[in-house]
C-alpha cells in the first residue's frame, strides 16, 4: 500500500477515525503502539522527544523528558517507527514535533527518513505554513503528508494558506492553549469544524483536551477525526511496564465511542 493511501483508507472507513498519541522513548514505545493498533486506533501520532514542547501540556512534557532521559535519539525513533510499518503494513504513522530534529540535518534528509521508515504524514508544531519552503517540499517529495493545524485564532484571512500546504488531513486545535489542559464547547468545535469543512475537502481530525470516550464519542459526531493524547500518555507514566494493558483498554473504549458516534 503506498504511504498516501495508508491515510486516505483511514478516513475512508465509514465511521470517524481515531487518532492516538504517544511519545516515541516514554516505555517500551513498541508494545505500547501495539496496544492502540489493538484497542482499534485508525491513525496512531508518535512525538519526538524535544527539550521544549511549547504546544504541550504537563503529561506530554514529561513524556519528553522520561524519552530524553531514556536516551531517545532522532534515529531511534526512525528505527520505531520503521519496525512498527514492518509489523502493521496498513495502519497509518504520522510523526509529531518541532522544527529542530526535524530540519536540523536538512529537510531532504528528514523526508527520506520519513519515507524510508513508512511514515505516512508530519505535524510540525511550530512551522507556521508561511515558511513551508522549511520542509515542507522536501516532505511532499517524498511523498510524505505534511499535515497542518489549523486553531480557532485561524481566522479567514490566513486559513487558505494553511489549507494550501495540508495534505492527509487537517489537524483542528479545538483550544487556544495547550495540549491536555481544557476542552472546547461541543458547539464551537462544531462550528469550527463546518467552517473549516467548508473550505477544504481534507479530512477534519479535532484534538487537544479530549480524555474520555464520552468526550470523543461527542467530537466524532461533528469531526471526520478524532486525536487522544495526554489520557494515553499519562497511562505510560502512571502503569510503567504494565502500560499496554491499560492503553489497549483507554484505546478500545475510545474507539468503541468514535466509530459508534454517526
Amino acid at each position: 500500500m503506498s504511504v498516501s493511501g495508508r491515510l486516505s483508507n483511514a478516513f475512508a472507513k465509514p465511521h470517524p477515525a481515531l487518532v492516538c498519541f504517544l511519545t516515541a522513548g516514554d516505555g517500551d514505545t513498541a508494545a505500547n503502539l501495539d496496544a492502540l493498533v489493538d484497542g482499534g486506533a485508525d491513525v496512531i501520532e508518535l512525538g519526538m522527544p524535544f527539550t521544549d514542547p511549547m504546544a504541550d501540556g504537563a503529561a506530554i512534557q514529561n513524556a519528553n523528558i522520561r524519552a530524553l532521559g531514556n536516551g531517545t535519539t532522532t534515529a531511534q525513533v526512525f528505527a520505531i517507527a520503521a519496525a512498527f510499518r514492518a509489523r502493521h503494513p496498513e495502519v497509518p504513522l504520522v510523526l509529531m514535533g518541532y522544527a529542530n530534529p526535524m530540519v536540523r540535518r536538512g529537510p531532504e534528509w528528514f523526508a527520506d527518513q520519513c519515507r524510508a521508515a513508512g511514515v505516512d504524514g508530519v505535524i510540525c508544531v511550530d512551522i507556521p505554513p508561511e515558511e513551508d519552503e522549511a520542509l515542507g517540499p522536501a516532505l511532499r517529495a517524498a511523498g510524505v503528508a505534511p499535515i497542518r493545524l489549523a486553531t480557532p485564532t485561524t481566522d479567514a484571512r490566513r486559513l487558505p494558506a494553511v489549507i494550501a500546504g495540508s495534505e492527509g488531513f487537517l489537524y483542528y486545535v479545538s483550544v487556544a492553549g495547550i495540549t491536555g489542559q481544557q476542552q472546547a464547547a461541543q458547539t464551537s468545535i462544531a462550528e469550527a469544524v463546518a467552517r473549516l469543512k467548508a473550505a477544504t475537502d481534507l479530512p477534519v481530525a479535532v484534538g487537544f483536551g479530549i480524555r474520555t470516550p464520552e468526550q470523543a464519542g461527542e467530537v466524532a459526531k461533528v469531526a471526520d477525526g478524532v486525536v487522544v493524547g495526554s489520557a494515553l500518555v499519562e497511562l505510560c507514566a502512571s502503569h510503567g511496564a504494565d502500560a499496554p494493558a491499560a492503553i489497549r483498554a483507554l484505546t478500545a473504549a475510545l474507539a468503541a465511542a468514535v466509530h459508534g458516534a454517526r
